[in-house]
């Protein structure tokens, strides 16, 4: 699988934190000196979704979808208690923690920092976080914690099938009980555009490819061919997103940083749920790092597409979300050297 092949995390993914900000001052020099490239590519929109954005996210999305092999999810039966913890933790607990987290310190810790109508888009962003766990890079946090790759992959494939049914359901929820307004049908094109095709795209590109030219070929060269477009797509949405969001980012600075606290908090919170819950199961360490990873880590193109789609690209939501990538690479590698410290909490895998 292309997962065994990981040599370690990539030069852009590992230093992600550093390219957004760059991105940022990019797209708000953009914004503030070159209004007119915004204005253009804002007249480019359908059913309230930017196309251009929309074209870079699936360079995002789609070579991730790829490297998903649901084939495995045929061993699901031989060792459960993983994914167990890793549905439990994703589905029932994480979105409903991320809510709470978020809204306390929104809408009480911050409250004389953070206007009411600001903390319920910033909600709204980390709502949208919270209900989209990690699909791709948990390979990378898996390999870093010498976590089993064959049992990771059966994680994440199975969580991507669980976001098709679960993901509209749980943001609704969610976003009613906050008090936004549900546009249904833009959440629900949102999840068709962003998960459904290419999830079915990416099993259908993935089994042709292996069925013509063989698996050896799809895992060392078709699927490598993705990695820079997969960047450059992120980097490409985040600048444009940036000189959407130019005013904000000048003009409040310090909500970028209040922003992330609380998401940092739910990373840490979320991760030794399902790390200690795996303890308590008494999982071996190879299973029970991902399972932690998985949780920690966000879907963040998921979220920001959704994002976009709901809200549109100038709106504070998106911010939201895209502090969720800022933060993201640093606190995920924090998390990656408290897992290697404690392999002795587990018993030995028998390999």
């Amino acid at each position: 699988m292309a997962e065994n092949k990981t040599v370690g995390i990539g030069f852009f993914e590992k230093y992600l934190t550093l390219w957004v900000i760059l991105c940022m001052i990019t797209g708000v020099l953009i914004g503030k000196f070159l209004p007119g490239i915004p204005a253009f590519l804002g007249q480019f929109e359908y059913a309230n979704v930017s196309i251009p954005i929309a074209i870079l996210i699936w360079l995002m999305i789609y070579p991730m979808m790829m490297k998903v092999d649901f084939a495995s999810i045929k061993n699901v039966g031989k060792n459960p208690k993983g994914l167990y913890i890793t549905w439990v933790t994703n589905w029932l607990i994480k979105p409903f923690t991320m809510y709470a987290i978020a809204w306390f310190f929104f809408f009480v810790i911050f409250k004389a920092l953070i206007p009411a109508y600001l903390a319920k888009e910033y909600l709204a962003g980390a709502i949208l976080l919270g209900a989209a766990p990690c699909t791709a890079m948990v390979f990378v946090w898996s390999h870093l914690t010498r976590g089993n790759p064959a049992y990771t992959v059966v994680q994440v494939a199975t969580n991507d099938l669980i976001i098709l049914f679960a993901f509209t359901p749980i943001v609704a929820l969610l976003l009613g009980i906050g008090g936004i307004t549900i546009p249904w049908a833009t959440l629900l094109m949102s999840v068709l555009l962003f998960v459904v095709i290419p999830l079915v795209g990416g099993i259908l590109t993935r089994t042709s490819v292996i069925k013509a030219k063989g698996e050896e070929y799809f895992i060392n060269i078709f699927i490598k061919k993705f990695n820079n477009a997969t960047i450059g797509g992120l980097l490409l949405t985040l600048i444009i997103i940036f000189s959407f969001q130019g005013n904000v980012i000048v003009n409040k600075p310090l909500h970028i940083v209040l922003i992330a606290i609380p998401l940092t908090i739910q990373t840490f919170l979320i991760f030794f749920i399902a790390y200690l819950g795996s303890k308590k199961l008494k999982l071996c360490h190879n299973i029970a790092a991902p399972a932690g990873m998985i949780g920690a880590s966000n879907f963040f193109e998921l979220s920001v597409a959704v994002a976009i789609s709901l809200f549109g690209t100038s709106s504070p939501v998106v911010l939201a979300t895209i502090v969720g990538v800022l933060v993201e690479v640093p606190v995920m590698l924090t998390l990656v050297r408290i897992a290697n410290r404690t392999t002795h909490w587990f018993p030995s895998a028998n390999n």
